[in-house]
């Protein structure tokens, strides 16, 4: 496939390696401009470019930056990205240690749906859950005891086949999630975040998290910083 990822930080960078390593065609950009990237492209095999490249001529974008940034972001890298590119949201929302307060999600608005609406896209949310450091070193073959599952959740079945085939070539078992409204399920504080556990552990952490998001995970006075969702 033709990939094009957006954010190179430990996520990007590290997705970055493991689809080149599988055959795939890889594009990488960040912020700060391709410029910056040649280390990173020396190590991966992944072509640094600006973000208008990035999503240009791709099968699939891979969006892996702070929640913080994707209002920055917004809609109009994907004004002329064809309806049946495949977009992935890999974020997390960190409201004490890096987003600051999102008024939507503290209200309750799911984090990947408010990426959606942000970027004016559907997305598929996956890769959100591990360490990059196991998504980097702790694949393995299919059918191999114990193999770690990731949850992939969306509304476009097609597009979440997809996803799931691309989780599968890097060494992970893709665990059906449901709808992106239910990807709260695998959001910071539930059972399956950071917990490495195998396809029958993920169905069952899905199954037993809360909708009420832990005291760990929202905002406080001492947030950095402070963003309200435009209208």
């Amino acid at each position: 496939m033709k990939i094009g990822i957006i954010g190179a930080g430990q996520i990007g960078g590290t997705l970055a390696r493991r689809f080149v390593a599988c055959g795939h065609e890889v594009k990488i950009a960040n912020s700060r401009g391709p410029q910056t990237l040649t280390e990173l492209a020396r190590e991966s095999g992944a072509k640094p470019v600006t973000v208008a490249d990035a999503v240009r001529d791709v099968n699939l974008i891979i969006v892996t930056i702070p929640e913080k940034n994707i209002p920055a972001l917004g809609d109009r890298p994907f004004e002329h990205v064809p309806a049946d590119v495949v977009v992935v949201d890999t974020g997390n929302y960190y409201p004490r240690e890096r987003d600051g307060r999102i008024a939507a999600i503290e209200a309750g608005k799911v984090e990947s749906v408010w990426v959606s609406e942000q970027i004016s896209r559907p997305v598929i949310k996956v890769f959100n859950n591990i360490y990059a450091k196991h998504l980097l070193e702790n694949g393995t073959a299919e059918g191999t005891a114990n193999r770690i599952a990731l949850p992939v959740a969306g509304d476009d079945v097609a597009a979440k086949k997809t996803v799931m085939g691309l989780v599968d070539d890097i060494g992970f078992d893709p665990v059906d999630a449901g709808p992106l409204a239910e990807s709260w399920r695998q959001q910071p504080g539930t059972p399956v975040y950071g917990a490495d556990l195998d396809a029958a552990g993920v169905a069952k952490a899905l199954a037993s998290a809360s909708p009420k998001r832990t005291a760990g995970w929202t905002a406080t006075d001492q947030s950095p910083g402070s963003f309200e969702a435009p209208a």
